[in-house]
């Protein structure tokens, strides 16, 4: 765990070559947690190509970081590396202290970054498990929010990756399914609370998307029949949720806050 995207087979598909921006984002500044790879590098990409700068955060996959940095750079965008471990507050506020100090402003956050693991039985789900689960994928998004908020101007994104799980558990995802819940509860009251200051807060909820978690989170049989359970059968790309996040994140989306967007290859979240 996390992952490394050389490892995948096949490699998944971040758009490389067939996102095509239009100037949806020119001149807006991004943080983006977990862009290193998967959904992530996808929106990291598609927001580079449609001109936006981009700050990726990232644990410690400096391989993949490099790679989404190329891409970015690439489109001609600026790109900010920022290793480092978002359960803690003090990092947190250091990646925005970083995007200031590089950007001046944050025009859209991103919370993406996310732990998984499975277990089969309650019992083998430790208490630091528990907890590191809830402070790397619903705790850090407080704190990064709460950080980035005052260097927000009116018209600015929040957008927190959700996941089906919030609607439709998988038991042996206990601990990872519980926070997205959470995040899609935190995201409508911020909706709300950030409303009269200008700026919009909204979820992806993704299906079962083919990204580095998944091979080094899952037992291999569930790996190899991944997505078939959806009206699609089959996984899909991180290419496939970008234009998800590039639409919340475009101002000409005003109106949008407070909701949440399925990418889930059919499986209705109602």
């Amino acid at each position: 765990m996390p992952g490394l995207t050389d490892r995948m087979d096949p490699k998944p598909d971040h758009g490389e070559a067939s996102y095509k921006g239009s100037g949806k984002l020119a001149g807006k500044k991004a943080i983006i947690t977990g862009a290193d790879s998967g959904i992530g590098r996808a929106v990291a990409l598609a927001f580079a190509r449609e001109g936006a700068d981009i700050l990726v955060s990232y644990l410690d996959e400096h391989v993949d970081a490099a790679e989404t940095k190329r891409l970015v750079e690439s489109a001609g965008r600026k790109a900010v590396l920022v290793p480092g471990d978002i359960q803690a507050s003090a990092h947190c506020r250091a990646i925005v202290d970083k995007a200031v100090a590089e950007f001046g402003v944050v025009d859209i956050l991103v919370n993406n970054a996310a732990h998984q693991a499975t277990f089969e039985d309650i019992g083998d789900i430790s208490d630091e498990e528990w907890e590191l689960t809830f402070r790397t994928n619903i705790h850090a998004m407080f704190y990064l929010v709460k950080a980035a908020v005052p260097h927000m101007k009116p018209g600015s994104a929040i957008i927190n990756t959700a996941s089906v799980n919030a609607d439709t558990p998988n038991p042996t995802l206990l601990a990872y399914a519980t926070t997205k819940g959470a995040i899609q509860n935190f995201t409508a009251g911020l909706a709300q609370l950030l409303a009269e200051k200008g700026i919009r807060a909204n979820s992806v909820a993704p299906g079962p998307i083919w990204t580095p978690l998944i091979p080094s989170t899952m037992p291999e049989e569930t790996v190899e029949n991944f997505g078939s359970k959806v009206p699609m059968k089959r996984a899909g790309q991180p290419a496939e949720l970008a234009t998800a996040y590039v639409m919340l994140a475009d101002p000409l989306s005003s109106y949008i806050s407070g909701a949440t967007i399925a990418v889930t290859g059919g499986k209705p979240i109602l």
